[in-house]
C-alpha cells in the first residue's frame, strides 16, 4: 500500500505538549515524501521500518526509533505486520535535549519506560493533571541512542545513477568497473566521490546499504541463509560477517531479538 497523504493532528492544544497514537499495519506500506509542522518520534512494534531524507537513510528495527524535526521532508517504508507507533511534539512546549534541537534526525532507544509512558498517553480520559505529568517523565527519559542508526547518501551528482539503482535494488550486483564505465568515471575517482561523500568505500557503502535491506527481509521472516543468497552472498558465512560489522551481532541474534540492547551503525 502506497500513502500520498498522511493523516496526523498539525497542533496539539494547550496545555500539552506531546500526542500519542499507534495503527497495526497489516501488509507492507510506503510512505510518500511530506513534513510534519510537529516534532514526531516514530517506532515500529513487530517489524522494521526504513525512513529516507534527502542524503540519508535510517533503518529502524524493534526496540528503536528515529526523531523528525518539524517540517524535515521525508519518506518510510515498513514491512508487514507492523505496529506503527507515533508520537508527535510541539515545538514550543517540548522540554527538550540539545540533540533534539539540532535540525536533523536522531535515532532514540525506545526504552520500556518510555515506550510504556507514550502508550499510557494515548489514553483520550486522562486527567490535566495526569497528562502533564506524565509529559514531564517522557522529556526526563528521551534521549538519543548510544550510537546512530543512519548511511550517508553521497549528495555528488555524478553518482545519483548508481545510487539510485542501488536504494531501488540493494542486491544489484555490478561493480565498481560495471559503473565507472557507465558513468564515465574512472574506479579511482569513484572510489574517492564515496569516501569523500560518505566516508566509505563504495564496496563499503554498497555492503552497508545491504544490511539495513537484510534487517527489513529478516523483520518480514526470512531465515538467514534466504537473505544471504536474495543479496547476492556467494556464502552465508560471509553474509553474516558482513552483518555483524555493521550492526554489532550477527543476524541470528538480531533476528531472535527484536529488542536487541545493541543500537546500529556504521563501522567501516
Amino acid at each position: 500500500m502506497v500513502l500520498t497523504e498522511v493523516d496526523s493532528p498539525e497542533r496539539i492544544e494547550p496545555p500539552f505538549a506531546i500526542h500519542a497514537e499507534r495503527a497495526h499495519v497489516p501488509v507492507p506500506l510506503q510512505f510518500e515524501p511530506h513534513s510534519h509542522p510537529l516534532h514526531e518520534l516514530v517506532w515500529v512494534r513487530g517489524g522494521t521500518m526504513t525512513v529516507q531524507l534527502k542524503h540519508l537513510v535510517l533503518t529502524v528495527p524493534q526496540g528503536h526509533g528515529v526523531w523528525l524535526p518539524a517540517g524535515l521532508g521525508h519518506a518510510g517504508r515498513m514491512t508487514a505486520n507492523t505496529l506503527l507507533c507515533d508520537a508527535l511534539f510541539d515545538p514550543d512546549r517540548s522540554r527538550l535535549q540539545p540533540a533534539f534541537l539540532a535540525g536533523a534526525p536522531v535515532a532514540v532507544h525506545m526504552s520500556p519506560v518510555l515506550e510504556s509512558l507514550l502508550t499510557h498517553l494515548e489514553q483520550a480520559d486522562l486527567s490535566e493533571r495526569a497528562r502533564l505529568n506524565a509529559e514531564a517523565v517522557v522529556f526526563d527519559v528521551l534521549a538519543p541512542a548510544a550510537r546512530q542508526l543512519a548511511l550517508q547518501v553521497p549528495s555528488v551528482g555524478r553518482l545519483d545513477p548508481v545510487v539510485q539503482a542501488l536504494l531501488d535494488d540493494p542486491t544489484d550486483a555490478r561493480g565498481l568497473g560495471e559503473w565507472s564505465e557507465q558513468l564515465g568515471l574512472s574506479e579511482r575517482t569513484m572510489t574517492r566521490l564515496f569516501r569523500s561523500a560518505t566516508g566509505l568505500s563504495f564496496q563499503q557503502w554498497r555492503q552497508v546499504l545491504r544490511v539495513h535491506h537484510a534487517v527489513e527481509l529478516l523483520a518480514e521472516g526470512l531465515e538467514v541463509q534466504e537473505v544471504a543468497a536474495l543479496l547476492g552472498y556467494a556464502q552465508p558465512s560471509t553474509f553474516i560477517a558482513s552483518f555483524k560489522r555493521v550492526m554489532g551481532v550477527t543476524p541470528g541474534a538480531f533476528d531472535a531479538d527484536g529488542r536487541n540492547a545493541v543500537s546500529p551503525g556504521l563501522e567501516a
